[in-house]
Order: C-alpha cells, then sequence, then structure tokens
C-alpha cells in the first residue's frame, strides 16, 4: 500500500505548531508518559502508556516521487556532529524513537539484525532519537545490543526537515534514503523485519 505524504502536510504542520508551543516534554501524541524519574528502568520497562501507534503504512517512492536530498545537522549522544550531506554514495535507514516506546522495544532487534546483515554493503542505520536523555537513550542500546549510533533530536531539529514524511505522532518511523539521500520508503510503526529487508535491498539497486 502507498500513500502520498503531501496528504498529510497540512495536518503534520499543525502538529508541529503545537509542538512547538507545548514543548518536545508535554506533546502527548508523539510521546509516552515521563511519570518515572528512573531513565534506566523507563529504557528497560516501555511500557508504551500513552502512545499512540503508526497506522503500519508501507510507502515506496521512485522516480520524481522521491524527496529532495535529505538536509540535517545534529548531534549523537556521544557529540559526534552527523550531517545529512556525508551519507552522500550509501544506502542509510533513519529509525524515529524514544525508549518508552513499547513498539520501538518491539522492532529493535529487526534493526539490530539487519544493521549487521548489511554493515558489509555498506547500509548505515541512524537513530533518530526524539526524547530521551542519554541515560535513557544508552538504557535502550545496551538492552537490545544496539551499536548503530543515534541523534540526539530533543529540539525536533531533524523532525521538522522531514515532516512531509514523518508525522510527529507515528514513532516509530523508519526511513530508507538512497545513495542519492532521496526517500526511497517509508515505514509507519513497528517495521517487520522482511519487509525493512526489502526496502533495503531496493535501495541498494537503485531500482522498484
Amino acid at each position: 500500500m502507498s500513500v502520498n505524504p503531501a496528504s498529510n502536510r497540512t495536518t503534520s504542520r499543525r502538529a508541529l505548531l503545537g509542538l512547538a508551543a507545548a514543548g518536545l516534554g508535554t506533546l502527548g501524541l508523539a510521546s509516552c508518559s515521563t511519570e518515572s524519574t528512573d531513565l534506566g528502568k523507563q529504557a528497560k520497562d516501555g511500557s508504551g502508556k500513552g502512545y499512540i501507534a503508526g497506522d503500519g503504512t508501507v510507502a515506496e517512492y521512485a522516480g520524481d516521487d522521491r524527496s529532495a536530498p535529505v538536509e540535517f545537522s545534529a548531534k549523537t549522544f556521544d557529540g559526534e556532529t552527523i550531517d545529512a550531506s556525508k551519507l552522500t554514495n550509501k544506502v542509510t535507514v533513519l529509525n524515529f524513537w524514544y525508549a518508552a516506546c513499547a513498539p520501538c522495544r518491539t522492532e529493535a532487534p529487526t534493526l539490530k539484525k539487519l544493521s549487521e546483515e548489511f554493515k558489509s554493503q555498506g547500509v548505515e542505520f541512524i537513530g533518530v532519537n526524539i526524547r530521551d536523555e542519554k541515560a535513557a537513550a544508552e538504557a535502550f542500546d545496551t538492552t537490545f545490543g544496539l551499536t548503530y549510533p543515534s541523534i540526539r533530536d530533543l529540539d525536533g531539529g531533524v523532525l521538522l526537515s522531514l515532516t512531509q514524511y514523518v508525522p510527529p505522532q507515528a514513532v516509530p518511523t523508519t526511513l530508507v534514503l538512497d545513495s542519492e539521500r532521496r526517500i526511497t520508503a517509508r515505514v509507519l510503526g513497528v517495521a517487520e523485519e522482511g519487509t525493512l529487508r526489502a526496502l533495503i535491498k531496493t535501495a541498494l539497486t537503485g531500482t522498484k
């Protein structure tokens, strides 16, 4: 099933205006409750309280339907700067997540497996964490054995740059970028292993 991301543009922009007004930490649509102050426990429990899931849609884009090259610059939790311009000439998987999101926990083993499977082919996985402090993010990575970096996007800069494709209320969302940094596919909700593998292979071959 394919969807036109332009149809969600107005809704996404309205949601982002609400996000700017209320602040990322208080936006209920895109987040779980932050009642617990134990960030490590939050990452391990993943109760998903207050979570609103994506609709499970998988969309693929070919030719002129693909986005312009993605542009962003942000820091990882270790302070490393990731600039989208450095992603040229490689296939990249961007996964939007946060530690207490139950579906994010569901798909984490798949992301780990595929990041290792495609590493030899130069595919780069990058997480985009929209709400956690370092302790929660690191606890999540340790729990699931994730070794690829995550951008700390608490100010919503990366999310805003991709709002046409990533509705703020739909986390997790996974994007696949081709070697020209154009979006070739999007998964709203949990990324299933077979589906994401096929989308990555499509981006690697440059065909649909």
